[in-house]
């Protein structure tokens, strides 16, 4: 492992100062204290070989050579393979210069330890059992060959209300990001929070709520924030809010976004191509907008000029897949304005 070494300021900073271009187009951001890429590669599909390890190996070095330097994984991504392929693309890279997640929660085979309970694991397939949780990220930091994870999700925790209930579901989250907190402490991670798919989007989840649950269980110092959550051409909930979810503050409505932004919580966006089938949404205004790129460049421009976002994940298991999508780190994101007129 790489001692007492993770994403540092100074290593992204040092990170960003290598792309002078892409730094004055406004392709990185400055979230909690690091510099990220807007853009960020995830390793979710493909097989479980060595002939996929090797192409995301090789992905994952273009990416971080040529100005991407947010790796997502999970530990049952490819059953650990993903993320021992970004372990093999760190040896070769910088690790002060690269912000690493990954997630946990799924039960993954070959990595479920012995002592965990049948009680502790809702629907045969999650968990949120501390001992669990910090077990999964023991097996992680192996898999990755670090000290510190930057980023730990808990995945998908939105899974567990189909099998317990909300009281119960909110005692687990307390119990979770009690122990998370340690981990903290423990610099075997860096940040925490949650990566969902229907979470958020579906108002399974509150955030405001997961903020106050991490403020009871672990003070106003607590470490829940990030979320990660699809937004896409055709998935925009994020966006545009729910007259359902309010601000406490003055009654009115908010959306994720908006609420992640008044937390003080980075917001991670995934599915970005959503598999290709974000292409089929693109609106004529975003080619008129973005006449010089492709269509999964707009996409990708679309998702990265969307305010609150901070960066967006799109799979990327190939080098030239990697260096296509490179194409909209020298050019600027929409303004405001432009991005507003999107949905006219």
């Amino acid at each position: 492992m790489y001692p007492n070494m993770y994403a540092t300021t100074g290593g992204t900073t040092r990170y960003i100062d290598r792309f002078p271009k892409y730094r004055d187009a406004g392709f990185f951001r400055a979230v909690l204290g690091l510099n990220i890429s807007s853009l960020g590669i995830g390793t979710y599909l493909g097989a479980d070989d060595d002939t996929t390890d090797h192409a995301y190996t090789g992905a994952l070095l273009a990416a971080g050579v040529g100005g991407i330097n947010l790796f997502d994984c999970a530990i049952n991504y490819r059953n650990q393979r993903s993320e021992r392929s970004v372990g093999a693309a760190l040896r070769q890279l910088q690790r002060d210069e690269i912000v690493v997640c990954t997630k946990a929660g799924f039960l993954t085979p070959g990595a479920v330890p012995s002592f965990l309970k049948p009680e502790h694991v809702a629907g045969g397939m999650h968990s949120m059992d501390p001992d669990f949780l910090a077990d999964q990220i023991d097996r992680s930091r192996a898999n990755l060959g670090v000290d510190t994870i930057d980023v730990f999700y808990l995945h998908n925790p939105e899974t567990q209300l189909g099998f317990l209930s909300r009281e119960e579901f909110d005692t687990g989250l307390r119990r979770a990001f009690g122990r998370l907190e340690q981990l903290v402490a423990e610099h075997k991670i860096r940040w925490y929070g949650a990566a969902t798919w229907d979470g958020f989007r579906g108002g399974a989840l509150s955030l405001p709520r997961l903020a106050a649950l991490a403020l009871a269980e672990c003070g106003p110092e607590h470490h829940f924030r990030f979320i990660q959550l699809p937004f896409n051409l055709g998935m925009v909930e994020a966006f545009l809010g729910s007259s359902e979810s309010l601000n406490p503050e003055n009654a009115k409505p908010e959306s994720v976004l908006q609420a992640a932004s008044r937390l003080g919580i980075a917001t991670i966006a995934s599915a970005t191509l959503s598999q290709t089938q974000a292409l089929e949404h693109m609106p004529k205004s975003l080619v008129e907008l973005l006449p010089g790129l492709t269509n999964a460049q707009r996409a990708i421009q679309f998702t990265r000029s969307t305010p609150g976002i901070a960066s967006a994940l799109v799979g990327m298991g190939r080098r030239e897949h990697v260096l296509e999508n490179l194409g909209v780190a020298p050019v600027p994101p929409a303004t405001y304005e432009q991005y507003l007129r999107l949905y006219q």
